[in-house]
């Protein structure tokens, strides 16, 4: 299994839960199955065609999906895999 980390601002989506452990071989399968177990969760994670939200980052360990195969990078045994909203802001 490898570990997903839920950030702060999107934990009142997942119960609360700060990380979850899934079964997955794929980040994509990861996601699915998390938004999945917590629907209140997907819309906040993918758009309404599926896709991740633009503003949303997901990291399988230390490496951006966006550079790898994206939903298709693999996940092992033992992974983490980070879910970072990017956050807007300035003066």
């Amino acid at each position: 299994m490898a570990k997903i980390l839920i950030p702060t601002p999107l934990r009142q989506y997942a119960g609360g839960a700060d990380s979850v452990d899934i079964s997955a071989s794929t980040a994509g399968e990861m996601l699915t199955k998390l938004t999945d177990a917590y629907p209140d969760l997907k819309k906040q994670i993918f758009n309404d065609e599926g896709k991740l939200r633009s503003f949303v980052n997901v990291y399988v360990n230390d490496d951006d999906i966006r550079y790898l195969d994206r939903n298709d990078t693999v996940v092992k045994d033992g992974d983490t895999v980070s879910i970072v909203p990017s956050i807007a802001g300035g003066i």
